[in-house]
């Protein structure tokens, strides 16, 4: 019997302020001290295997009860210490100005919420509380649109049902980035029992005016701006479209800015429509699995549609299918969807002139740098993480004046402009239906689109390979093979000739034959082989798991006239002989 574990676990119980927790972990421990423990034991080893890590993103985990899990006992005590961390940057601004917190439709996420609201307003910080399910991007909105010094979006994404998390965004709109998460992660460790926490009933904070509604112009104030977002009025809105939610919380609104954006032939996937957390209908709530799309693409063959329009659980990610010209559906990758809503942005309407600047994630394809360096944009990478992308976006605003257009990750994160200073999937979904709509009025479609650029920019194509390495040595072996490549960095990879080396956690960058220069990323363990003709090698361990990463992208020049389907044999073909050959330099 691990008697230290079962202490630990009592001691935990013993504060937890949730009946339906305490009842869950006290079922453990009776099991954990019966005649057969170790189903029990092993349970509570996880649950208490240390506590759930703040980080960058705020918190994510399974739901459940014990440190190491998401529960109200942990979110009173993670509320406890962003409480004391904002009266410490500015007590004044904290109190007067509040925290805007919402919530999607997974589960305990209105309980946990109004934990949030209720520990902020014993501490006399107002809390803006949303008062039904909210998107994130609406959560992001009301941050900067309510002057909030602070915003807490309850929600945990794409994962799967049995998941929730905390995400926390700083007054400027963006999610936090180093130090404020490191100042609140040592504020939250200092943070007394859950049980010993300060909090009003909601009815009490309600009464004294310190937890409030979002205001019913919110919603009317994110939609306004979102239309805002418009880069072109015309183009055949009657383009037929069929969106899904993926059980989450975007129908009504997403569908509510399309239809006041002129689409006039928009059909909701009706088994994956209203918010329901235990996502009955797919295994992963993710557009990008295989299979979460299956229920749109048969509605749209019934429907006649051309488009299908998926956002994830909480609206902060877009994923676009068409038509294939010989029958079926082809969802485009989360590149292909950044690409074509940035040049778009940057070649029409308002986006095509002035000072600007688009973003994209260091393993996102080097397509849109290669359009933005040819219309004369400034375009930047940042490291994995829409935080990055956002925090240096207002960066660039503050030191040059420089106006802000697009951002996008390929994990099907986007956003136009500087209406959401995060990811969002309603924003994104309207322009990309008016892109489609102005296509279609040409004669023209999305993948015709893709063509038209390929045979300007070249035809990028991006592929990933993820290598397993278990075991307590697993850890070891990919910090070696990641030595290695920074001690001896190879000068070619079959054809591929290298023209820089990078290492972001030396932050230098090497040119072939040349000194290596400064970068001014953050330090991260991300190495990057930049070769001739624009193709590209990304090498970096993963975060979560026992993983190294390859990243490729190789860009494929046309010649004039030559079959898509030609360049394409031939980019595959060149990706396979740069997988090859990358795999010989790491040892793998």
């Amino acid at each position: 019997m691990d008697t230290a574990l079962l202490e630990r676990a009592e001691r935990w119980l013993a504060h937890d302020p949730d009946p339906a927790a305490r009842a869950e972990l006290r079922a453990l421990l009776d099991l954990a001290r019966g005649p057969t423990p170790d189903a029990a034991t092993a349970d509570l080893r996880e649950r208490f295997a240390g506590a759930l890590e703040f980080g960058t993103a705020g918190l994510r985990g399974l739901l459940g009860a014990g440190e190491s899990r998401m529960n109200r006992a942990v979110v009173l005590r993670t509320t406890a210490g962003l409480a004391r961390y904002l009266l410490d940057q500015d007590a004044e601004g904290a109190r007067t100005r509040g925290v805007a917190v919402g919530y999607d439709a997974r589960r305990m996420g209105r309980e946990l919420a109004e934990d949030t609201a209720c520990v902020l307003a014993a501490a006399g910080i107002v809390a803006h509380l949303s008062p039904v399910y909210s998107p994130t991007p609406v959560a992001a909105f009301a941050v900067t649109h309510l002057g909030a010094v602070a915003g807490v979006m309850v929600t945990a994404s794409h994962n799967p049902p049995a998941y929730n998390g905390y995400k926390v965004y700083w007054g400027n709109g963006a999610q936090i980035i180093p130090p404020h998460d490191q100042g609140i992660a040592a504020a939250i460790e200092a943070s007394p029992v859950a049980d010993a926490v300060p909090r009003l009933t909601l009815e009490d904070a309600r009464e004294k005016g310190l937890v409030r509604d979002f205001p019913p112009a919110l919603e009317r104030a994110y939609l306004d701006a979102v239309h805002g977002l418009s880069v072109r009025p015309d183009g055949d809105r009657s383009i037929p479209i069929v969106y899904t939610p993926l059980h989450g919380v975007g129908d009504r609104l997403t569908r509510q800015a399309l239809a006041e954006a002129g689409f006039t032939h928009v059909t909701s996937v009706p088994e994956q429509a209203e918010p329901d957390g235990a996502f009955p209908t797919v295994l992963f709530p993710n557009p990008e699995e295989k299979g979460a799309l299956d229920l749109a693409y048969a509605l749209a063959d019934r429907e006649g549609a051309e488009l299908v329009i998926a956002n994830d659980p909480d609206v902060d990610r877009l994923a676009l299918a068409v038509k294939k010209p010989g029958g079926g559906w082809l969802q485009l990758t989360g590149n292909q969807v950044g690409v074509l809503l940035g040049h778009y942005v940057l070649t029409e309407g308002a986006g095509a002139s002035g000072d600007r600047v688009c973003l994209a994630s260091l393993v996102s394809s080097p397509n849109l740098g290669a359009i933005a360096r040819a219309l004369g944009v400034r375009y930047e990478e940042t490291l994995t993480g829409f935080k990055w992308i956002a925090n240096r976006a207002l960066e660039i605003e503050r030191a040059s004046g420089a106006r802000f257009v697009f951002g996008y990750e390929e994990a099907l994160g986007y956003t136009v402009s500087t209406v959401v200073r995060d990811k969002d999937g309603i924003g994104a979904a309207v322009v990309a239906a008016e892109l489609a709509a102005v296509l279609r009025a040409e004669g023209s479609s999305l993948l015709d689109a893709l063509e038209a650029l390929a045979r300007t920019y070249g035809l990028f194509v991006s592929s990933q390979r993820s290598i397993t390495m278990p075991g307590q040595d697993g850890a070891a072996k990919i910090g070696e093979l990641l030595a290695r490549l920074r001690a001896a960095p190879p000068d070619r990879l079959g054809s591929f000739e290298v023209v820089a080396f990078s290492d972001y956690q030396a932050r230098t960058r090497t040119p072939r034959g040349g000194a290596p220069e400064a970068t001014t990323l953050p330090p991260s363990n991300v190495l990057v082989f930049e070769l001739d003709g624009g193709s590209r090698v990304i090498a970096r361990p993963s975060g979560t798991e026992p993983k190294i990463k390859f990243y490729y992208d190789v860009c494929e020049p046309m010649t004039e006239g030559e079959p898509m389907a030609g360049a394409d044999a031939r980019a595959k073909g060149r990706m396979a002989e740069l997988d090859a050959a990358f795999c010989v330099a790491a040892g793998v």
